[in-house]
């Protein structure tokens, strides 16, 4: 018995950490953030202090039956998310052009800041002064 209580929880092709709350693990699940999750374990009736460790099979089962019933999650999302901007680029948009090229989309500057877009600043030759 004390070896099924040490198996990871796994829900949606990712595994669930055992030693944190019920409401906290579910976030590690692409898709799912703390409002889901309280609404999740909310329609199951499990109590929100409750760690993942002490939810029997039966409970587990219940909570991936009602993510795969209700929520679009992991690879489904992130292929939905990537076809979406695969759908921008090909219209050739502005926020289409802006995903292309590698710059923000939402409007942000770009003469500084920006780096996480554009990568690692690059040394333009002749630019002292």
């Amino acid at each position: 018995m004390e070896q099924e209580k040490n198996t990871v929880a796994r829900i949606a092709g990712v595994n669930i950490p055992t030693n944190k709350r019920v409401e906290i693990a579910l976030t590690y699940i692409h898709g799912i953030g703390p409002a889901k999750a309280k609404e999740i374990t909310a329609k199951l009736g499990l109590e929100p202090q409750r760690r993942v460790q002490d939810l029997s099979d039966q409970e587990v089962l219940q909570i991936r039956e009602a993510i795969d019933a209700g929520y679009t999650v992991e690879g489904d999302l992130r292929r939905q998310t990537a076809m979406n901007i695969k759908r921008l680029m090909d219209l050739a948009c502005y926020r289409g052009l802006r995903h292309r090229k590698g710059l923000p989309v939402r409007g942000q500057r770009t003469h500084t800041n920006a780096r996480t877009r554009k990568g690692k600043a690059k040394p333009i030759a002749g630019k002292k002064k």
